[in-house]
């Protein structure tokens, strides 16, 4: 009864998913790009709180308990404002929109169309508020400029596969944030699914693209050191890192799970 029970939920959430999907696949170009453009903008407030707390606690002190949980819980910030606010995030879609394609409600042309869309008005967002953190943070003392260079390191640091491998694991992440959220049945648990993953994303070190593109933009404008080589490395790795995370170990296995457990409530409503 247990397994029953658990079956029709995953098909209820698959559902849920699937419409979702199918939504935002048909979508106009105009909305997407502007509500795109609102998330590549909306998360950055996540790396300008960052900012904030290590200007606060003193960068020396970045390696301290309590500043590193707090920066992990000020990361989560941009994220909820972007999924509780319905905006279109990539890492988001590379789950929810693979899966009507596996479905055969969609095609591969539709999903590129969607990904490129919505990739290209995250990254022009996160960019501007990049530069935005860049000329406001110091010019209002909250943020200083070492503060911007530490959080931009924290991804440009890592080696290549160190990087590709944490980009598959906060894709991974975010496909399971999108299916809770889903599968929550309140305002509330929403926001709690939200905070919690997207803190163990920043309390990790694990590079979103989005989010990511605003830390490593403002340290690329701060820090000589650091140039658009450093940016271009990160964005790519991160990026397929993300997309096989999402759409390989949430949407494909996922999808499997539910439709290969048996007969589904699908099929006999169908019949």
């Amino acid at each position: 009864m247990a397994s029953e029970e658990a079956q029709a939920e995953g098909e209820d959430i698959l559902d849920i998913q699937i419409r979702r999907g199918l939504s935002e696949l048909w979508r106009p170009t105009s909305g997407l790009s502007l509500s795109a453009l609102s998330a590549g903008l909306d998360v950055g407030f996540g790396p300008l709180l960052m900012g904030v707390i290590l200007t606060t606690a003193g960068v020396a002190g970045t390696g301290e308990l309590a500043t590193e949980l707090l920066v992990g819980i000020a990361y989560g910030v941009g994220f909820i404002l972007v999924v509780l606010g319905r905006s279109e995030l990539y890492t988001e879609h590379t789950t929810l929109a693979v899966l009507p394609v596996l479905d055969g409600q969609a095609s591969v042309a539709r999903l590129a169309r969607l990904w490129g869309i919505v990739y290209i008005g995250n990254l022009v967002g996160a960019t501007v508020f990049g530069g935005l953190i860049v000329v406001v943070g110091p010019s209002i003392d909250v943020v200083e400029p070492s503060a911007i260079v530490s959080l931009a390191r924290v991804y440009t640091d890592q080696p290549v596969v160190g990087m590709l491998g944490a980009g598959v694991l906060a894709g991974w992440l975010m496909g399971l944030l999108s299916w809770l959220v889903a599968a929550a049945d309140s305002t509330g648990a929403r926001l709690l699914v939200v905070w919690l993953i997207a803190s163990a994303i920043g309390m990790a070190h694990l590079p979103h693209c989005i989010a990511g593109t605003v830390e490593v933009v403002a340290g690329v404008l701060v820090s000589p050191e650091l140039g658009p080589t450093v940016f271009g490395r990160f964005l790519l790795l991160s990026t397929v890192g993300n997309t096989v995370g999402g759409t390989v170990f949430v949407a494909l296995l996922r999808y499997g799970h539910v439709v290969r457990s048996g007969p589904t409530a699908r099929d006999f409503r169908e019949e």
